[in-house]
């Protein structure tokens, strides 16, 4: 996208996240949903879909652009990106560059547009940070295939039209083998979600059990080669883990700024206390990781790019970013004390907040045993 474009793009991300969603903020997290308003108006400025190709309607940014957006977006709740980002990552990027013509045409113009929402239902009860164990089955059955299994913590699962689904179709294989993706329609005969779940944090990030159960599936709905499918998951979910470090830069960005903020105003023993040096320490060692972060961050977007790294990179920038966002946060409660403890206070929804970045699309261990395999590669 040429950079005033972007730059205008930007512009109006930001003044509508810092005015129209912040204000709300308490009301997301007590009603625990996203307004229908605000979703319309994201809609509106094309965030369902800036990932996503122009030719499909998309704003087709580029990672070092992607990068710079989702820090924006990281000001806020994260249940608001979260609304329109599998749309925009690990479920509209294996459709983009797997789909076919026709996968393509038929889902990417209303993903784009915000009129439909794909979930990426991977995860299983007993496959989450190792996906090679799922035990989801699609068995080929002449032209068609039956599916059958459950998926668990599945973003928008409630919301979504689509569910790109992972499943064997190798029944004898094991691990990453024999792994096949799918398209299955969320109104199709014997798809199942349940209700949304209660969480410690990101409430109107609404997540759910997916039941499969004897689904029937015409074989274009096959994404790709079958049996390839863990390999369409590993690259969607290596964009989605430096979208989510950036993410996570953004929300960093605004604890900070909150815990600065108190540190200026508030009093103790006829201080402010800013003045004194315990709480100078907390808030200078935030800006030090948080500024390192953000160099990472972006210095990992233009190598993806470039596609000179598109492993190593978002895997330590998601290592890193999504530990130093839980010190960050932590430490912001920790300048505001008791007040930092207190629900409706926004440093201790960003604390809830916070803890499932280091869980999800790969948790900080995973990350570590994918840094070291790309290292003794050589």
């Amino acid at each position: 996208m040429d950079a005033d474009v972007f730059g205008q793009v930007l512009g109006a991300v930001r003044e509508f996240v810092r005015k129209e969603v912040v204000p709300r903020e308490t009301e997301i997290d007590e009603r625990d949903e996203i307004p229908a308003e605000i979703r319309e108006k994201a809609a509106g400025l094309g965030l369902f879909g800036w990932a996503l190709p122009e030719e499909y309607g998309g704003l087709g940014l580029g990672m070092a652009e992607d990068v710079r957006l989702a820090v924006e977006l990281g000001w806020t709740t994260p249940a608001f990106r979260s609304l329109f980002g599998t749309n925009n990552g690990i479920a509209g990027q294996a459709i983009v560059h797997h789909g076919t013509p026709d996968q393509r045409a038929r889902w990417l113009p209303r993903l784009a547009a915000g009129e439909a929402i794909a979930s990426f239902a991977l995860t299983e009860a007993e496959a989450g940070s190792d996906p090679g164990g799922l035990t989801s089955r699609a068995v080929r059955d002449g032209d068609r295939y039956r599916l059958s299994g459950t998926k668990r913590f599945i973003t928008n699962a409630p919301l979504a039209e689509v569910f790109v689904t992972f499943a064997r179709t190798e029944p004898e294989s094991t691990g990453s083998r024999g792994i096949s993706a799918f398209l299955v329609p969320a109104d199709a005969p014997g798809v199942t979600v349940g209700p949304h779940d209660a969480k410690m944090g990101q409430a109107g990030a609404w997540t759910s059990e997916v039941v499969f159960d004897d689904v029937e599936l015409p074989a274009d709905a096959l994404i790709g080669e079958e049996g390839k499918g863990f390999g369409i998951a590993m690259a969607s979910l290596a964009r989605g883990r430096l979208h989510i470090a950036a993410l996570c830069v953004g929300l960093a960005e605004r604890a900070l700024a909150e815990a600065v903020e108190y540190a200026r105003t508030a009093r103790q023993g006829g201080r402010v206390i800013g003045e004194y040096q315990l709480v100078q320490a907390l808030l200078a060692e935030s800006h030090a990781e948080l500024a390192a972060g953000r160099a990472m961050v972006h210095e990992a977007a233009a190598k993806y790019d470039s596609g000179e790294d598109r492993k190593l990179g978002p895997s330590s920038a998601k290592l890193f970013c999504t530990e130093m966002l839980g010190r960050v946060a932590d430490r912001a409660v920790q300048v505001h004390g008791g007040t930092g403890y207190v629900r409706g206070v926004t440093v201790e929804r960003i604390y809830r907040d916070a803890r499932l970045f280091r869980i999800y699309e790969g948790t900080s261990e995973i990350q570590k045993l994918v840094i070291a395999r790309q290292l003794l590669k050589g």
